[in-house]
């Protein structure tokens, strides 16, 4: 997906996923030693630390997020974008959820936007 700065990508542009060397590239210019604090070397499932971003990272987050929200026709159309996304990924999720699928759209996309929101606070992350 190449997006010129000020072009708004569409839904099909988000649901692209890049191939694995891009996000190589994209994480050592981030972070080039990959045994840094948020390196994907490990998962630490034993205690919950509270997520320190770089400013320049959140921006960047938000700013990717507004561009998405703008995109899609509405907040649903969104919240549908990401839930058909998961479930083109792993179709075998869709059987976990029972709860009507607009519903969880909109949850996706109400508990992503808190999420994003939150991007500077860590504290608030934790909650």
């Amino acid at each position: 997906m190449s997006i010129e700065e000020g072009d708004m990508p569409s839904i099909d542009d988000l649901r692209e996923v890049p191939n694995e060397s891009a996000f190589d590239e994209d994480a050592e210019s981030i972070h080039p030693n990959p045994q840094s604090i948020y390196g994907p070397v490990e998962v630490n499932d034993q205690v919950f630390e509270e997520l320190r971003l770089e400013p320049m990272v959140v921006a960047e987050v938000q700013r990717v997020w507004k561009l998405f929200l703008a995109s899609a026709e509405s907040p649903e159309a969104a919240g549908e974008a990401i839930y058909a996304a998961m479930f083109d990924a792993s179709p075998s999720l869709q059987s976990l959820f029972k709860t009507p699928r607009a519903v969880m759209a909109m949850r996706f996309m109400n508990g992503l936007n808190q999420i994003v929101n939150a991007l500077h606070d860590p504290t608030a992350l934790k909650v």
